[in-house]
């Protein structure tokens, strides 16, 4: 069994840059849908929470690097550390269409990538060579697919990026965003096959559907979005041209795929929160439900434009107003939790 995570700034949760990940969603999700005011302001907002939390990341590296790299170890927590890939590219991904500030997103779409590069090695290699392991139902959660979620918002920024770059480099910035795309996608496959498994054939318990499960549908929202601009992309890449089909085939393939899964996700929390009444308390980890409801949203937008299904344009509207009410929740629930730690501190 794993020992308690400490508390105070040596347990801060390596998932946290999901407040990133899911104010800049919503954040793209408001303007894809002519929310300018909301857009900005999480904007702003985001610029300060990105730069908070890699604040207290250094300072924790400083003072408490056991705790920092033990966590990369750790099957449930190590995951979490990929919210800081996808935190960058999302921050990159709102400064590239918001501000059209195109050097702050090939900074940040830079870092995203040595981030991942570093983050994919140390913690997969860290977990398949550290000696004592837990059992599947133990060591395995939604948050795994944050891995997922990191490889497509490079994706998705380099495909953002690659219009606004001249040749030859734009050809070589679109094939390197499909490569992440697909990757992916593999990976998504293998690492669900193991969830789906542990989902149905071990015991469940109300505290074993930790927030990240919402993750479940938002690794496939996300390949939407990254599918969708790879199809908007085919025309000034001849090699996407070539690939259109196939492109058009798996966004849809994902964005059903992740659709399937909202009706099942909602029963599952009705189960936890209704039928076994678990107290709902404000974890950092419920910033990785509100962002796959802003990312279906942003995603399920862009495939309209990119696929011409304007049949579904009911739907981001109906998704970014329920992924503005979970971040508000949310938002509420840190706060009240700061106050808490202020007064009994």
């Amino acid at each position: 069994m794993n020992a308690p995570a400490p508390r105070g700034l040596a347990g801060l949760s390596p998932a946290y840059f999901g407040l990133v990940m899911a104010t800049g969603i919503v954040s793209l999700a408001a303007a894809r849908l002519q929310h300018a005011g909301i857009a900005h302001w999480l904007f702003r907002l985001n610029v300060l929470a990105y730069a908070v939390l890699w604040g207290l990341t250094l300072i924790r590296i400083a003072r408490h690097p056991r705790a920092f790299f033990g966590d990369m170890a750790d099957h449930l927590r190590g995951p979490g550390f990929f919210t800081t890939v996808a935190a960058t590219s999302v921050l990159g991904s709102q400064f590239v269409l918001l501000e059209s500030d195109f050097q702050a997103g090939k900074a940040l779409w830079a870092g995203a990538i040595v981030l991942w590069v570093a983050l994919t090695y140390a913690i997969f290699a860290g977990l398949t060579l550290k000696a004592n392991k837990p059992p599947l139902e133990r060591g395995i959660s939604g948050a795994w697919l944050l891995a997922v979620v990191a490889t497509q918002s490079i994706a998705v920024l380099g495909a953002l990026l690659a219009p606004n770059i001249e040749a030859p480099w734009k050809i070589e910035i679109n094939f390197f965003a499909l490569s992440m795309w697909l990757w992916g996608g593999m990976l998504y496959i293998w690492m669900m096959s193991l969830i789906f498994y542990r989902y149905t054939f071990f015991p469940f318990s109300p505290g074993d559907l930790a927030p990240p499960y919402w993750i479940n549908m938002g690794a496939m929202a996300i390949s939407t979005l990254a599918g969708s601009l790879l199809v908007i992309n085919a025309p000034e890449a001849p090699f996407l041209l070539s690939l259109l089909p196939f492109l058009k085939g798996f966004t849809v393939f994902y964005w059903a795929t992740g659709t399937w899964w909202i009706p099942m996700l909602v029963i599952l929390a009705l189960w936890r929160y209704v039928v076994r009444r678990f107290p709902m308390r404000y974890d950092p980890l419920y910033w990785g439900a509100v962002f796959p409801l802003g990312m279906y949203a942003a995603a399920t937008s862009e495939m309209i434009e990119a696929l011409g299904f304007d049949f579904l344009g009911f739907v981001p509207p109906v998704f970014f107003y329920a992924a503005l009410a979970a971040w508000a929740a949310a938002a509420f629930g840190l706060g009240a939790d700061l106050v808490r730690r202020l007064r009994t501190g």
